[in-house]
């Protein structure tokens, strides 16, 4: 059976850190194993603490009278050194909810106004590159309105707000870069007819 041995802190810093853990193979042979992780710590690595509770939230925003558009952002990402098209999203504050923290990252990246829908089992924290990194994001869905604007990025941000319908959705997905976990929604979003939160009824 795999498992884990030692673990050793690489790094110091904010926002990531770095862990090199002791691979033990189902063999019984081990070999060095590198992670990624928003731990400030090993006891926090959710290899050790096993709480999922999400280190993030991604926001599927949906605008306007029709609900046909959805809220994008277009921002620079220094691993690709390039622009790509995500949904807005953050790290979760200490003792922040996740409703609390989709409505304060809407409003710090897009400025606009933010109204969840209950999300049930489709808002819980899942994983996003696991042969990487224990992060884990919660999604929250709801209704946007205001206007756009980038007055409360933070400096550090090269953000633009992209309000998009389906046929500038499609074209996104064929010429764009985008993130994968936005490259899925998006295809929800060109699929659905009506309300796409429509989906949400029932969520439990």
């Amino acid at each position: 059976m795999s498992g884990i041995g030692r673990i050793e802190k690489k790094t110091d810093t904010r926002f990531l850190n770095f862990f090199e853990f002791e691979a033990v193979h189902r063999d019984g042979t081990t070999s060095p194993y590198y992670v990624a992780s928003r731990a400030k710590d090993i006891p926090q690595l959710k290899a050790v603490s096993h709480d999922r509770h999400p280190d993030g939230v991604i926001l599927y925003g949906v605008y306007g009278e029709e609900k046909d558009h959805i809220v994008l952002i277009r921002q620079y990402r220094y691993p690709l050194g390039d622009y790509v098209y995500e949904f807005p999203a953050g790290l979760v504050e200490p003792r922040e909810d996740l409703l609390t923290a989709g409505i304060r990252e809407m409003y710090e990246e897009t400025g606009l106004t933010f109204s969840p829908r209950e999300g049930g089992c489709y808002s819980k924290a899942f994983f996003t590159t696991i042969g990487m990194t224990d992060e884990s994001c919660g999604t929250v869905y709801g209704y946007c309105s205001g206007t756009p604007s980038s007055r409360h990025q933070e400096q550090s941000e090269d953000i633009q707000v992209v309000i998009a319908d389906r046929a500038e959705c499609r074209r996104i997905l064929r010429e764009e870069n985008v993130a994968i976990m936005c490259a899925y929604m998006l295809m929800h979003f060109i699929a659905s007819e009506g309300d796409p939160l429509d989906f949400l009824e029932g969520a439990k």
